[in-house]
């Protein structure tokens, strides 16, 4: 019997993102769609301006947007998707807790908080415990995880991948697509002809979520990985794929066929949304690129290519798909993680 699912701000663009793949999904059932006060009431067709790359599915269309408040969630609801803006998750994420409700979150609010798990779940899914520790410091019936931000998952797993040489220095540059900004996040007279060399918060996002992610969980506390991060992020005029340059210094020598073979027997999970291999490395020099491999395994896979000695320690690209793997996608794989592990 699936699950039954809610979606807060299920009109912007990554609440359109987790329909598409929610719909479908045989573990899960859409149950309630949420978005403003000025949009409840309608028919959900009448409330989103659809900009995803497939139709409405007919059953979503016709479902009835509520406001975003736990007393208008049917209570039989299993789990709950949040794609709202971090500074609306802040405010209303803890009342659907309190309310006794799971959320998986996509908002970047609390992913910092000591006692919430920030979970890619090939990487760090024993993280997921937590949640123990989230309860009963907060007295919830309900809990919250979160996936980190789209530019952290693309080149987290590579990481992973590498952990075992030590790693102590990385250095990451991002050329991220236009879609990461929303759908009137950037326009065209701003990206067109050009590359833009900042992202508000993003740097930093990357510098700590990494360092969280790749931390020792030991049962009670989380304590943060010891590599030193800095980070530079780039908009370009690609609409989807975060593409990356990564250098990563490590206490034991790594060379590039090393690295190779580590990113390639990465292990996956057997988790439906989870790609199999989770990182797909390739020889050509100019590979991964956003319009050719950014779907690779559904839009889950990480890809990676370049792979080569520097001064500055190993260098390489990765790839990701940035509103799939980097943010409904994930949000759709913490979930089955949850269901996996008994919390729903």
């Amino acid at each position: 019997m699936a699950a039954r699912v809610g979606v807060l701000g299920a009109t912007g663009a990554v609440g359109q993102r987790l329909i598409q793949l929610l719909e479908p999904h045989p573990e899960f059932e859409i149950a309630a769609l949420t978005a403003s006060e000025s949009s409840a009431g309608s028919t959900y067709q009448q409330a989103a301006k659809w900009r995803v790359d497939s139709p409405i599915p007919d059953d979503i269309a016709e479902m009835t947007v509520t406001a975003t408040d736990p007393d208008a969630v049917p209570d039989d609801v299993d789990l709950i998707f949040s794609s709202l803006p971090s500074s609306v998750g802040a405010e209303v994420e803890p009342g659907f807790c309190e309310a006794g409700y799971i959320v998986s979150s996509n908002s970047s609010n609390s992913r910092m908080a000591e006692d919430v798990p920030l979970v890619i779940p090939e990487v760090n899914a024993d993280h997921l415990d937590l949640l123990e520790v989230q309860r009963d410091e907060r007295g919830w019936d309900g809990a919250l995880v979160k996936n980190p931000n789209c530019s952290t998952i693309t080149f987290v797993p590579t990481l992973a991948a590498l952990a075992e040489y030590g790693l102590e220095k990385v250095h990451v540059s991002t050329l991220q697509a236009v879609s990461g900004a929303g759908y009137d996040g950037v326009t065209s007279m701003e990206i067109i002809d050009n590359a833009i060399p900042h992202i508000g918060s993003e740097e930093d996002k990357l510098e700590t979520e990494s360092r969280k992610l790749l931390g020792e969980f030991d049962g009670a506390e989380l304590s943060q990985n010891s590599m030193a991060v800095s980070a530079s992020c780039n908009r370009i005029s690609t609409i989807d794929g975060h593409l990356e340059n990564v250098w990563v210094e490590t206490e034991d020598d790594l060379t590039p066929e090393a690295a190779a073979e580590a990113m390639e027997s990465y292990p996956s999970l057997e988790l439906r949304s989870s790609p199999d291999p989770l990182i797909h490395v390739f020889d050509e020099p100019d590979r991964p690129q956003p319009r050719m491999d950014r779907t690779l395994g559904d839009g889950m896979a990480i890809s990676a290519g370049g792979l080569q000695e520097t001064p500055f320690g190993l260098q390489y690209n990765c790839l990701a798909h940035n509103t799939i793997r980097g943010a409904a996608g994930a949000s759709v794989l913490n979930g089955e993680l949850l269901l996996e592990n008994g919390y729903l």
